[in-house]
């Protein structure tokens, strides 16, 4: 197999930082050449995002200030997890409803994203949301939003011209308007079974 030749195995790890969302770990790797090396890795529980696609075709999307970035964002509903072992699909559920006070009746595992993956260990779990009804907002504290619903074509449409730049929230309506429009050419108004996604594997230092 040639993915032999190209694996690194996990020989130790060591805590260096300890944040409230990351922590951040010094593995030492074995090479595929037998040799040693570094990997400084970000070690993250994970999370799930959300497009919610009401009836008339509109996506629901949050606009907040990502300071990081130093710039203002459009993205679809998300949140971390909990922990590392919570199922994406509850965290999924408590998010869109904190944050746009929605709810669906049907859901739709669309694919699970690794992030960035040359060093960090986030992965997100991706759902398209359908049978929206609306309820009230319940944000964290420390969160600032504003909603807005437009055309699920069009948010795709500002992706192509990379006016969204969000990684996950560009994948995540693509492939739910990819997942519409296949569901109207078989005939399915909605997905008749909730697909959930898996729990994020815990640090291989931690285990």
């Amino acid at each position: 197999m040639i993915d032999d030749t190209l694996r690194e195995t996990y020989l130790s790890g060591k805590e260096v930082f300890h944040g409230k969302i990351i922590r951040v770990e010094h593995w030492q790797v074995a090479l595929p050449n037998g040799k040693e090396a570094l990997r400084e890795v970000v070690v993250h529980n994970g999370a799930a995002a959300i497009v919610p696609v009401d009836e008339a075709g509109n996506v629901t999307l949050v606009r907040q200030h990502r300071v990081a970035a130093g710039r203002f964002t459009w993205e679809i509903p998300a949140g971390k997890l909990d922990t590392p072992d919570e199922d994406p699909f509850f965290a999924a559920k408590r998010e869109l409803e904190e944050e746009t006070g929605l709810r669906a009746e049907n859901w739709q595992l669309l694919t699970r994203i690794d992030t960035t993956p040359g060093f960090c260990t986030e992965k997100i779990a991706l759902y398209l949301a359908t049978g929206l009804s609306q309820h009230e907002t319940h944000p964290d504290a420390d969160e600032f939003l504003h909603l807005t619903k437009i055309p699920l074509d069009e948010a795709v449409a500002l992706c192509m011209k990379g006016e969204l730049r969000d990684s996950k929230t560009v994948i995540g309506l693509m492939m739910a308007q990819r997942a519409l429009a296949e569901r109207a050419r078989l005939g399915f108004a909605d997905a008749t079974t909730i697909q959930r996604g898996m729990a994020a594997p815990s640090s291989p230092a931690m285990k």
